[in-house]
């Protein structure tokens, strides 16, 4: 139970923290209205590391159902232990979204655009092909999945007090780097959760939920949370501790 309430509440700040700092920048009238993808990266970063610190001692803060994939296909975890991650996350998404309208109600209300609305809850490409977009999102979740791992190996000595800060120098890093043609969700829950509270919530001026791209964020980053789970494990891993050896 305590597991399931840690990934819940990181996966909660995670959404409230990140997805509040794209509403904060576009939507209408709020102090950092415009303030561009660099503000974007940071914040998400940043949201993405105090939750790591807020769950990460109690459950290892997945927060994401691709990294708990990820895991799962290299035995870190159990079938059964990884649907209760899952589960916990994709609940503490879609309560994180609604804690965002709730925060933003006056900025959503005075929003007229309905594509500035729906991108405070979900991401969508820049120049839109699903192929491509699938492969965008599955490196970029490859390279978060390799990240995490090697953040955390045992021999690198990081350790468990300043890996949630390297975990949010990583999200920024992805942002950055890879995240500009499809917003890089890089975590099915983050979209897809957020996605169905816009559609459900009674948001003034939204339009739709953009369903024909959803199948994109939930794809792609579970393709490469997987891939770079076992890239990192069966060959990356083993070489470099060969070569320490």
């Amino acid at each position: 139970m305590n597991v399931f309430v840690a990934e819940l509440f990181g996966t909660f700040l995670l959404v409230l923290l990140g997805c509040g700092v794209v509403a904060n920048v576009v939507l209408k009238g709020s102090k950092a209205e415009n303030s561009g993808w660099i503000v974007i990266s940071l914040g998400w970063g940043f949201g993405v590391g105090i939750a790591v610190y807020a769950a990460g001692w109690v459950s290892g803060a997945h927060l994401n159902p691709a990294v708990t994939l990820g895991f799962w296909a290299i035995g870190g975890i159990s079938a059964q232990m990884a649907m209760v991650y899952i589960i916990a996350q994709c609940i503490g998404a879609f309560l994180g979204a609604i804690v965002l309208w709730l925060a933003y109600k006056q900025h959503f209300d005075e929003t007229a655009d309905p594509g500035l609305v729906l991108a405070a809850f979900s991401t969508g490409a820049a120049i839109r092909n699903t192929k491509w977009n699938i492969i965008s999102e599955a490196i970029s979740t490859a390279v978060l999945m390799i990240g995490i791992l090697a953040i955390f190996t045992a021999n690198n000595g990081i350790g468990a007090g300043f890996g949630p800060y390297a975990v949010a120098i990583l999200v920024c890093t992805i942002g950055l780097c890879l995240g500009g043609n499809t917003g890089y969700a890089v975590n099915p829950a983050r979209d897809l959760m957020p996605r169905i509270a816009h559609a459900l919530l009674p948001i003034k001026n939204k339009g739709n939920s953009d369903w024909g791209y959803a199948l994109v964020p939930v794809v792609g980053p579970i393709i490469g949370a997987v891939l770079g789970a076992l890239l990192w494990n069966n060959l990356l891993l083993p070489v470099f501790t060969q070569q320490i050896s």
